[in-house]
């Protein structure tokens, strides 16, 4: 499975793995084991949570935890991305991990992929992240959070400035 997903950067029509969830890396990444002994990486679709030196890292990768750890998954995606991850939405028992990670405030929608969604789930994602931080849920509760994307962006800013200094 894993061998065929990093065969094809990008499917044609979505594709759906099955397995257990064995690990979880971060707020947005999981591992997860077929049942023909396969292990995957899963970028879950749709959402990027906080980074590990963020605020609210460690918040979302325990409720990530809690919802799919050591549980029986569908990931329905499309593509795997430029680090061989299959990028999908994690369903366990029929919700939707991805989307309950947004609506807790524990991770953006990821609006640079939106594209790539379903359109009922860019509406449902967006709506989602605008309730939470209407009612300031998660790390809506910060006076002014950092997206993840802006959060790398600044530090790939910061090495490169180092970088260039040490020359």
């Amino acid at each position: 499975v894993a061998a065929a997903l990093a065969a094809a950067p990008i499917m044609s029509s979505a594709a759906e793995v099955l397995g257990r969830v064995v690990g979880v890396l971060d707020g947005d990444t999981v591992d997860l084991m077929t049942a023909d002994k396969q292990q995957v990486r899963v970028r879950l679709s749709g959402i990027d949570a906080p980074e590990k030196a963020q605020p609210f890292s460690q918040v979302a990768k325990r409720a990530l935890s809690d919802l799919v750890f050591d549980r029986d998954v569908s990931v329905i995606g499309t593509k795997t991305d430029r680090y061989g991850r299959f990028v999908g939405k994690i369903l366990v028992a029929g919700t939707d991990a991805n989307l309950r990670l947004v609506a807790a405030g524990l991770a953006w929608h990821f609006k640079r992929y939106e594209h790539e969604q379903p359109p009922a789930d860019r509406v449902t994602y967006a709506r989602a992240e605008s309730e939470a931080r209407s009612k300031t849920l998660g790390l809506w509760r910060e006076s002014s959070p950092v997206a993840p994307w802006d959060y790398r962006s600044a530090v790939r800013s910061r090495e490169a400035r180092d970088l260039a200094s040490d020359l």
